[in-house]
């Protein structure tokens, strides 16, 4: 593996670095949409009197941001070309997530809720993958226009980091499945038109296979979101929905049935290797930004900086830093060069727990340095920490992560998969 950023990977950051100058910090100064990046941020983006969720003028932004970036080539660009994108590796992808966060909080990408120039697009990548012909065409035009805005209905009430207990059932009825059961956590509900909802179809609990992934639209009868979590990082997208015999044709359902778990594991793993790349990114600059206000700190007659107490704490963070990023790099790279996700899902698994860890560890020492600024929402610590909190528990908990790399040393990696 060549440690030097491809060329055309470069070529991608200068380009994404010129469109952020060039046409979204302008979108940022207009009619005071700075509010939802500065101190007001958190008050900006929520509202309140619709029990905490998304504010309109918020997402209307960021979708304009979305419709900007892919006019100009690069929200889509991690997708096959048929679909408008620039076949964009798993390795792109981690360099160009840690870059734009590293610039800080912007419209070019948001941390509260991933929405950024390069898109995340891993339900759409779940039905290029494991779709029908038929399904690819019907649905991907849409989810990339906006028309169909599909959830993702994993986690239980009772069952979150061990999926293959869960409760949630689907029987068979002639040409249709009827679900019943509870979710948990379940994203982007607010919107969405349809819900990708795993239900076990056969086997008994405690068994990986059985459990089959549906496409449920949201206005089906029995499927009722009963309410929006409040959380530590707002406004809130995240729904209890209850299923009450929610009926289902056969063509509803993605991937092999019985085998849900497969396109769920896409999901994580796609997901967990960027959000790594992101929280390494936001950690340093967190570090950056505590670097260049220490320097320029005066206390005692001499700046911040010179003071061992300060700069051994940020030069840790840093040099894990380093290491982190080569793991995540290589990992990529092994992903890209055909290597079964299952084969080095330990490695994900490390990304992600010491990635998430990392940046939290970052936004805590930074705050920490910069004193009583740090801890005011004029500097970015607070928003940052209190948003990659949350990974070290979604998506399969930091300790089911280091489990999962317990479960390879120790020889327990055939229960440890889920």
């Amino acid at each position: 593996m060549d440690f030097n950023i491809p060329e055309k990977t470069q070529k991608l950051l200068d380009d994404l670095d010129v469109f952020i100058e060039d046409v979204i910090k302008p979108i940022e100064q207009e009619n005071d949409n700075i509010r939802f990046f500065d101190h007001r941020r958190e008050d900006s983006r929520t509202d309140w009197d619709r029990d905490g969720l998304p504010n309109a003028e918020w997402e209307a932004l960021l979708v304009r941001m979305r419709q900007e970036a892919d006019k100009a080539g690069f929200w889509r660009y991690h997708l096959p070309e048929r679909f408008g994108g620039q076949n964009g590796t798993n390795l792109d992808m981690a360099i160009v997530r840690e870059h734009l966060a590293r610039k800080g909080l912007g419209l070019h990408n948001d941390l509260q809720n991933e929405s950024s120039i390069v898109g995340n697009l891993v339900t759409v990548l779940m039905m290029e993958r494991f779709g029908s012909e038929a399904q690819q065409e019907q649905w991907i035009p849409k989810m990339l226009n906006g028309e169909a805005r599909i959830g993702f209905g994993l986690t239980e009430p009772l069952h979150g980091s061990d999926a293959t207990w869960m409760e949630t059932t689907a029987t068979r009825d002639g040409d249709e499945w009827v679900i019943t059961g509870e979710k948990y956590w379940n994203t982007g509900l607010h919107h969405a038109t349809h819900d990708y909802i795993f239900a076990r179809t056969s086997g008994e609990p405690g068994e990986g296979t059985g459990i089959t992934c549906f496409i449920v639209p949201t206005d089906s009868a029995g499927f009722k979101v009963e309410e929006f979590m409040w959380t530590f990082n707002m406004p809130t997208d995240h729904a209890h929905v209850t299923l009450d015999q929610v009926r289902v044709n056969h063509a509803g359902i993605l991937g092999e049935e019985g085998k849900g778990l497969q396109t769920a594991q896409l999901f994580v793993h796609e997901n967990r290797i960027r959000q790594a790349a992101s929280s390494l990114g936001a950690g340093l600059h967190c570090i950056d930004t505590a670097v260049e206000w220490a320097s320029n700190r005066v206390v005692f007659g001499k700046p911040l900086a010179q003071n061992q107490a300060i700069q051994f704490p940020l030069a840790e963070l840093y040099t894990e830093a380093e290491m982190i990023r080569a793991l995540i790099w290589k990992t990529a790279w092994q992903l890209d060069e055909g290597v079964d996700h299952m084969e080095i899902t330990d490695k994900v698994a490390m990304c992600n727990y010491r990635g998430n860890r990392f940046c939290c560890d970052a936004a805590d020492r930074a705050m920490q340095t910069c004193g009583g600024q740090g801890y005011g929402r004029k500097l970015p610590f607070e928003h940052i920490y209190r948003h990659h909190r949350r990974y070290r528990i979604t998506e399969g908990s930091e300790e089911i992560q280091i489990r999962k790399v317990a479960g390879k040393l120790f020889g327990f990696a055939a229960r440890a998969k889920g």
